[in-house]
């Protein structure tokens, strides 16, 4: 991979990006866990979700919510970030990509979810450890844009049991991949995200 940093607007402030910019029309967006809890765009779950699509010819960009890192702004309360989400896919819709991802991790996913309705650049979300335990998602009903949701076996803040639960509400023709063993921050265990993802995407071309 060949990520540059870039920076992109949002509101009136800029947002830190890295950029991995291929040719084609395909790109994902892809979302950090919780930034009061050191949650930025250079994670490992992140990184395995990019690798993926990376693998299959896909532009990516992975950026830091407002306030994070080098992106202006405050924390939002996770209302704000999804402004940065469609901010996000904006920039890469002007750089000629229309055939959009959007994904995110644990907090990140919970953005994506409240906010998928004014993503109409996105043809579909994929999350990973949605933060059912931790946060409340009872606002997300049935959006056919979910398409993957992926989550730990042993993971106390995305519980798979309650995600198995809500899946039918979600979307009932979404595929829930669980990986054995792996708890909330999957050490060791993001090799499996990376097969997960480019199997959904092998598949779903």
């Amino acid at each position: 991979m060949a990520e540059n940093k870039v920076f992109f607007k949002c509101e009136d402030f800029d947002l830190e990006g890295l950029l991995d910019d291929r040719p084609g029309e395909k790109a994902v967006v892809m979302c950090h866990p919780h930034p009061l809890y050191g949650g930025e765009m250079r994670n490992n779950v992140v990184d395995a979700v990019i690798q993926a699509y990376a693998d299959k010819g896909y532009t990516t960009l992975r950026f830091n919510f407002r306030g994070v890192g080098m992106s202006g702004g405050s924390y939002g309360e996770g209302i704000d970030e999804g402004k940065d989400v469609k901010a996000a896919l904006q920039f890469l819709g002007e750089r000629g990509k229309v055939e959009l991802d959007v994904g995110g991790y644990s907090f990140g996913a919970w953005v994506c979810a409240r906010g998928l309705d004014g993503f109409e650049e996105a043809g579909r979300l994929i999350m990973v450890s949605p933060p059912v335990t931790a946060m409340d998602m009872g606002f997300l009903t049935f959006h056919e844009k979910i398409r993957l949701v992926i989550a730990g076996s042993r993971d106390e803040i995305g519980d798979e049991g309650m995600i198995r639960d809500m899946m039918p509400t979600w979307n009932p023709e979404a595929q829930l991949r669980s990986i054995e063993g792996a708890d909330h921050f999957y050490w060791n265990q993001t090799g499996e995200i990376r097969r997960i993802v480019g199997e959904f995407l092998e598949s779903n071309q």
